[in-house]
């Protein structure tokens, strides 16, 4: 079953549910409110007579048929009883046997009065006393339980017709909502389809507000983040292909041509030392290519430590300074911060030296390295003074196989990358705005050394 199928009938169901049980409750309770009301009622009525009444006596005939214009005009059916003669000096009930049954058996001084009862019938009763010329006397008033159930019935066809109409409002209402609740959904799972078949192109932006959009956002950032992910992994075996090929193409060629003898003496001696290069080179990509395949996949091989950071920016700057000075660049420390962070030291120093080597092959004159801290985080920066990273690059700078001019293999800052954020932390590269490109490595999970 549809899921806006499956929220309609739990809506509607819901909704019936709590009018069931309103309406239970107010069915059962509707009829004391009503006989409640009764006695207010009547005793009001009874109050207006006595009040009109109060100075004459029952026992004039006047008065009585006074009385009997009063009782006509308010349909009641009362009696009037004096205490004194125990005698019943009015009535409107012709049957004079079942009042006097009811003066022997009900309490007449009583302010609340239960149902009284003549055989299956009942009656609300109150009872209103006052005094007359020689003794108290007690007019009655009663109303038959039929009537208030009559009432009782005629509200509850009244009510029942207003659920049904409610229920009908409420499924109506209901489909609406979900209708309006379930397609940005039914669009999310046909966006995913399109990502499942690795249709990027035609994602599509959903109208939705609340966590759906939420959600929405998150697929379109996934099927972006894929999309660049399968994107990377066609140029990596491609890029691979074409840069294994190469040596590989160069020892092939220079092997045969000294097994046929083409290359003879020096010739074949220099032959032999481009194999060797070749050799070296094809070395190092594999094994960058194996390093990036664990660092990937393999949890052990990155063994975090505490580390701190003011001793390991000295070990990079013993190891960067030689290549620097082989490429008659300066490099300089200007500030280091005395915290220690987490991170293997090994792999972070290979890592770090892949920066700084990128620095320097593409500097000017100069590289400077820098540590500080900075909105909650440690901030390892690289700036040098070259020409900078040219801007469709920068987007793709840390994929494999991606390098710009001067470049070697094309894995080290991929390499980088993938060892910073195995230890929580991230890079990013941009060009300074008065030239050259700038690396900065943030570590989030740090503390400061005491020592």
């Amino acid at each position: 079953m549809k899921l806006q199928y499956q929220l309609t009938i739990a809506f509607t169901t819901l909704l019936i549910v709590i009018m069931t049980v309103t309406g239970i409750t107010l069915y059962s309770q509707m009829l004391q409110m009503l006989i409640q009301d009764e006695q207010r009622q009547l005793e009001d009525k009874g109050e207006l007579i006595v009040n009109f009444l109060l100075y004459e006596d029952l026992n004039s005939t006047y008065n009585v048929q006074r009385l009997a214009e009063m009782l006509d005009k308010y349909s009641l059916q009362v009696f009037a009883y004096d205490e004194g003669s125990d005698q019943i000096i009015f009535t409107s009930i012709a049957d004079l046997q079942v009042i006097e049954k009811w003066v022997d058996r009900y309490d007449m001084d009583k302010a609340e009065q239960p149902l009284w009862q003549n055989g299956n019938e009942k009656y609300v009763v109150s009872i209103i006393p006052f005094y007359g010329a020689v003794s108290t006397q007690h007019l009655v008033l009663l109303t038959p339980l039929d009537d208030l159930q009559e009432v009782r019935q005629i509200i509850m066809e009244r009510l029942l017709l207003i659920f049904f109409i409610g229920i009908a409002v409420a499924v109506l209402l209901s489909h609406y909502l979900t209708t309006k609740l379930v397609t940005p959904l039914t669009k999310l799972r046909h966006q995913l389809k399109k990502i499942e078949k690795r249709n990027f192109s035609e994602m599509e932006e959903i109208k939705a507000t609340g966590e759906i959009k939420e959600v929405e956002q998150s697929l379109r950032d996934m099927a972006n983040e894929l999309n660049s992910f399968i994107q990377t992994q066609r140029h990596f075996f491609q890029n691979a292909s074409h840069e294994l090929k190469t040596p590989l193409m160069t020892i092939q060629g220079y092997a045969e041509g000294i097994k046929d003898g083409i290359f003879e003496g020096e010739e074949a001696k220099r032959g032999l030392n481009v194999m060797i290069e070749e050799i070296n080179r094809l070395k190092k990509i594999i094994n960058e290519i194996i390093l990036l395949a664990k660092l990937d996949s393999e949890a052990n091989i990155y063994e975090e430590e505490q580390v701190n950071l003011q001793e390991f920016i000295e070990q990079v700057m013993a190891r960067a300074v030689p290549i620097a000075n082989e490429k008659n660049i300066s490099i300089e420390l200007k500030n280091s911060v005395p915290y220690m962070v987490y991170f293997d030291y090994d792999k972070m120093l290979q890592a770090v030296m892949n920066i700084v080597a990128n620095g320097i092959r593409h500097a000017t004159h100069k590289v400077e390295v820098s540590v500080y801290a900075k909105n909650k985080q440690v901030i390892m920066e690289v700036r040098d003074d070259g020409e900078g990273i040219e801007e469709e690059l920068l987007t793709k700078l840390f994929h494999r196989f991606v390098k710009g001019e001067d470049g070697e293999t094309g894995l080290g800052l991929a390499i980088a990358r993938a060892i910073v954020e195995r230890s929580g932390g991230s890079i990013r590269a941009t060009n300074h705005e008065e030239g050259g490109a700038v690396f900065q490595i943030r570590f989030v999970n740090f503390q400061k050394n005491t020592d």
